[in-house]
Parts: structure tokens; sequence; C-alpha cells
């Protein structure tokens, strides 16, 4: 590793897990723009042609710890982890802390519970969705650690890191809902295929009021960016600066896709099936403060949810060019399965039939 990497306005050397991800694509070009000499590793070995000249792509299997081990060679300076998930994951990054300088590892917003012990895991049972103060700050109850699922196993892994800053000294930032491209889990195809399929009206649940920060992976890759350049050991929530409702995300959509659409808004949940039920809508807020990132590691935002949309909208038109909407998003696909078509428009045209 560079003796100076972590001194004031040097860079070093950086290895990122997850990299021709959603968030890894955004990170690693801005590490890259900001002077380091970046690794992009990933399971296919792939790059984005978006990244400088420079970026050096690895392909390797973050599951292989001989591997990866391999991979990272004599070291690096920051290690960005993407998809680390479980406190195994974390005792593989500690076990090569004597390569790596500082890591920025990706958290999820989903880790918090509320006051009942309400959280992310309970949200699908009867009044189970988590009311948390606005904005919830990183200070806030969590779940407890374990393997029974996404929030807990998130929370051993910061546990694992965070107890472990002397040895690696880890930023864990905690993303609420990540948004722009290559999204596998893109909430706006739900007005953007509206929008291409020319629907006539869009029917919103909760009376359009629902908030979710969303979290733009270059917000996100800022985040990175200056923790870098900071390492200490630390928790940050990663959302954007501010959390439009649901009813201005479809305004803005519309805009953004020189389109215009009636809005029926239904106070309380959807009145049918998922007849009203966007990606974005929650029956109470979830809105996550960032002034502790704003205080610790002087962060500013790049950008704004409204001012992300082109780039997510040109992305996901594209990309449903000449293939549906199933076979560019497997998991929404998957998830509709169990959940609902969320483009069932004979359901909604049946209840707005029938309406008063």
């Amino acid at each position: 590793m560079t003796e100076t990497a972590s001194s004031a306005g040097a860079t070093g050397s950086a290895f990122v897990i997850g990299a021709t991800g959603q968030i890894g694509r955004a990170a690693v070009r801005a590490l890259a723009e900001d002077g380091w000499e970046v690794r992009a590793a990933s399971r296919g070995g792939g790059g984005d042609e978006a990244w400088p000249e420079g970026v050096r792509s690895v392909r390797v299997d973050r599951g292989d710890s001989e591997a990866l081990t391999a991979a990272l060679g004599d070291g690096c300076d920051v290690l960005l982890d993407c998809v680390a998930y479980d406190a195994g994951h974390a005792q593989q990054l500690l076990g090569l802390a004597d390569r790596i300088g500082s890591a920025v590892v990706i958290s999820s917003a989903a880790v918090y519970e509320d006051e009942r012990g309400r959280s992310f895991d309970t949200q699908d049972q009867p009044d189970g969705f988590p009311e948390y103060p606005v904005p919830v700050p990183e200070t806030y109850r969590t779940v407890a650690p374990s393997d029974l699922s996404y929030g807990t196993k998130k929370v051993a892994l910061e546990r694992e890191l965070l107890a472990a800053g002397d040895r690696l000294p880890t930023t864990l930032l905690r993303a609420g809902a990540i948004h722009g491209p290559y999204s596998p889990t893109l909430r706006e195809l739900w007005f953007i295929k509206r929008v291409l399929d020319k629907r006539p009206v869009r029917v919103l649940a909760w009376g359009g009021e629902s908030r979710f920060s969303p979290a733009s992976s270059s917000n996100i890759a800022e985040l990175v960016r200056l923790a870098a350049r900071k390492p200490g050991s630390r928790v940050l929530n990663a959302v954007d600066p501010r959390t439009p409702t649901v009813a201005e995300i479809g305004a803005a959509i519309d805009a953004a896709m020189e389109y215009s659409c009636e809005t029926i808004l239904v106070d309380g949940p959807p009145p049918v099936d998922h007849v009203g039920e966007s990606g974005w809508s929650v029956p109470r807020p979830l809105v996550f403060g960032m002034a502790a990132a704003e205080r610790e590691l002087d962060y500013r935002a790049v950008t704004t949810y409204e001012d992300s949309l082109p780039a997510t909208i040109a992305w996901t038109v594209h990309a449903l060019r000449e293939r549906d909407w199933r076979e560019v998003f497997p998991v929404l696909a998957e998830r509709a399965k169990t959940q609902g078509d969320p483009f069932d428009y004979a359901a909604e045209d049946r209840w707005l039939a029938g309406r008063p």
C-alpha cells in the first residue's frame, strides 16, 4: 500500500468488490475520477464504458476467499465492498485486514426497527409496517444481529466490522431505496412502463403521500469517495437530500418523459389486490437523516432525485426496447409471481369502472 494514501488531498489504490453492480459502477467512476488507481472486481470481470481510462477489471467471485485473496495481491489503500451481506463476509474482510488500509462497506436502512420492534422484516404482517421518527438518525435502534433475514444479517455484518475498527477502519453506508441505471429492482419501472404503454390514468394508494428516502447511486458513490479520503470506523445513512412523495415521483417521471395522465388518489391501502401500489408506496414514511455524513465527511449531494431521473429513464427505455420487462428485471418478475402483476391493467380498469 502507498504510504501517503490517507494524507490530506492524496489518493492511492482502491479495490472494488461488486464493481459492475448498480452502486459499484458509479463508485468505480467516482474513485477513478478522484485519482485513485482502481481495480474493479466482479464475477463476470467486465467493465463499464463510462469508467475513466486506467480502471483495471478483475474477475473474481467474492464467495471464493482464496481467489479474492489472490486478486487483492499486495493489498490496497481502500477497499469498497458493495455486496457484503453477513457476518461471514465481515470475517472474510477482517482476514485480509493486514492488506487493506481502510474499507467502505454498503449496508442498508433495513437494519432499523421501531419502538414496537417493527422493521422491514415485519412489514408484510398485519400492522407490521414500522413507524420511525422523521428523519431516522444512525443512532436509532436496530434489529438484533442474526442470520434470519436481510436486515439482521446486515446488522451482524456491521457489528463484526465496527468491533474490529482498530484493525480495519470501516465506513458502513446504510443505503435507502437505491435508484439509478442498472437497478435490478427498479422502482421507477412502475411509472415508466405505464408511460410507454400510454396508460391514461394511474392509481396511487395512501393518498399519493408515501415517502421512502431515495438513494441515488451517484450520491452513494460520492459518500464512498469522501469516506475513502477520510478513513474511520463509523455508520452513516446514505440517501438523497430530499424525499419526494410517490405522487411527486410520478409527476417528475411524467415531466421527464413529456407525458401527461390522470392520477387517482386513494385514501389508505390499495382498494383491491395491488391496485395503486407502486414500488415507492408505503403506509408510513421511511425518511433517513444525513446530518452525520454532512458533519463527519462534509458531504454534499451531487444530484437530486429529479435531476437523476433522465439517466435512469434513458437506460430503462433502452433496456425495454426489444425485451419484455420480465426478462430485463427477473428479480421483479419473480416477485410478481407471489405479490401480483404490477401491470395488471385489467384489474385497474375493473376497479376504476366500479368505483362510485
